[in-house]
């Protein structure tokens, strides 16, 4: 039965990765402020972001992670599990990067590190912390995808292809563990004002323009606009939603 109790993160355990900064740090606010106990993951250094969100009543921890590393992935899933004492109830895979260079072009060395990040890190998140899911008998795992799982686009081919499996692989998770208690989801952004789109913005307003007059919402979309689909995906409200991938476009598909 419906309850605003639903949409309740009290003492929920979630590991978000990417989740120092950009996306997904809103979403780890949105948590927080919801009483979710977090473990945030960046290749970066997170000391900062997780001092800043921290409260003795929902603690908020960081672990160094290049999710993209099968070793480093499976330590940072032990370390982040005995923080939260064995369990987890959410999952967030943010953690990404781009590069552009036309297709004809572009290194092979770029190609191999865009989808070790964006794809591989995502799927070893996934059956890291999906084993524990699956084991309880409940959990939630949201997958960042893209706009660019839908269609192709131009001089991003790595990018593309990653998006294109990420929203392959929350469906194809979600057939295996939804029956398990374990709903798979993603979320599609679209055009968002974000550090991965600076480059696109400052380099090319001219693309910018043109994208944005397709926008019904008549802007890009900004990190906070995450916060609500992300907090209905992680909660009870979304019990019955798995194997979908959302979008998150201010209507730009529809269009």
């Amino acid at each position: 039965m419906y309850s605003v109790k639903s949409f309740s993160l009290e003492g929920k355990k979630a590991v978000i990765t990417g989740g120092t900064r950009g996306l997904c740090y809103d979403i780890a606010k949105a948590y927080h402020e919801l009483g979710a106990t977090l473990v945030l993951l960046s290749r970066g250094d997170g000391t900062a972001a997780a001092a800043a969100l921290s409260t003795p009543e929902a603690p908020a921890y960081w672990i160094g992670c290049d999710v993209g590393d099968p070793a480093q992935a499976s330590r940072a899933a032990e370390e982040s599990l005995a923080l939260l004492g064995g369990e987890i109830d959410i999952l967030v895979n943010g953690a990404g990067i781009q590069y552009r260079a036309p297709a004809l072009e572009f290194p092979f060395d770029r190609w191999q590190a865009v989808l070790d990040v964006n794809l591989t890190g995502t799927f070893l998140m996934c059956q890291a912390f999906g084993r524990v899911m699956c084991r309880q008998g409940r959990g939630r795992i949201i997958n960042i995808a893209s706009m660019c799982s839908f269609f192709g686009s131009v001089n991003i081919p790595a990018y593309s292809a990653s998006k294109g499996g990420v929203a392959q692989l929350t469906k194809a998770l979600s057939n295996e563990w939804a029956s398990k208690g374990v709903n798979v989801n993603a979320i599609a952004p679209g055009y968002m004002e974000t550090e991965l789109t600076k480059d696109l913005r400052e380099k090319n307003p001219t693309l910018y323009e043109e994208i944005s007059a397709r926008i019904p919402k008549g802007r890009w979309g900004r990190p906070e606009d995450l916060m609500g689909l992300a907090v209905f995906l992680a909660g009870d409200a979304s019990e019955y939603v798995s194997g979908a991938v959302i979008p998150l476009d201010g209507g730009y598909l529809g269009k």
